[in-house]
């Protein structure tokens, strides 16, 4: 990619004027000439612009090389919309499987479905509002049918009344912009609703722990967003009688 390319060629230059600013400072030292300011300055510059990537080498040695990060490994949320859009060249949409889910869980133990008593409804709303704040684009969006009964009856059509909520958007990652598919499930229960989450990168091997962040605080602003009391609407004022009629009862 362009993008990468570029990182790789400046981090080379930064490399090169670490070591060319070095090699001046020795020589300075050496003859005592002027200029040990310049290359003092000039050698911070590039530890300063080498540091960041330095950092991200450090986590990719101790994260496994995984860029898929679902809370439900069994029954994954599936990509419909995003699908069709994905360039060629992307990562496969398919989820890796039992490989992927047991290096998610060795390094991400925390990341889970989330249960909630609230309605599949209130908890559709609030995964929308929490995606637009963060001005994710929103590809595909099927609100829940619900909630689950608490007593099924067999001979029922439970399948025609219930249906699972679909969020697809592509989130963009904050430093280079690169972009990340995301799908919410809100799927009925009979105690409430059940909240699984899918992020996933679309290039690279090793997404560095952004899936499992993103994954997780998109899951803490929902709920922080549930937990918040809604204003109770106001009852409307019963109807004025029509002028007159009062008058003529009286009469």
């Amino acid at each position: 990619m362009p993008a990468l390319s570029t990182l790789a060629g400046a981090l080379v230059l930064a490399c090169v004027a670490i070591l060319l600013a070095f090699s001046a400072g020795v020589v300075i030292w050496r003859h005592g000439i002027g200029g040990g300011r310049q290359a003092v300055t000039a050698l911070l510059i590039g530890a300063a612009l080498i540091a960041y990537p330095l950092y991200l080498g450090v986590r990719a040695s101790r994260l496994p090389a995984i860029y898929d990060i679902t809370t439900d490994p069994i029954d994954p949320p599936q990509f419909d919309a995003i699908a069709r859009l994905r360039p060629r060249d992307a990562n496969p949409i398919t989820y890796a499987g039992l490989y992927a889910a047991e290096q998610q869980h060795a390094a991400y133990p925390d990341i889970e479905p989330d249960d909630t008593t609230a309605t599949p409804q209130d908890t559709y709303a609030a995964v929308m509002k929490v995606i637009t704040k963060r001005k994710w684009r929103v590809v595909d969006s099927r609100p829940p049918q619900g909630p689950l009964p608490r007593v099924i009856d067999a001979r029922a059509a439970q399948a025609a009344t219930v249906r699972d909520g679909i969020i697809e958007a592509v989130a963009r990652t904050p430093i280079l912009g690169f972009r990340d598919d995301v799908v919410v499930r809100i799927r009925p229960t009979i105690d409430g609703t059940r909240i699984d989450v899918r992020s996933t990168s679309r290039y690279g091997r090793h997404d560095l722990g952004t899936n499992a962040k993103r994954v997780r605080s998109l899951i803490d602003d929902i709920d922080d967003v549930l937990s918040t009391p809604q204003p109770e609407k106001k009852p409307a004022p019963p109807p004025k009688p029509p002028p007159g009629k009062g008058n003529q009862a009286k009469r």
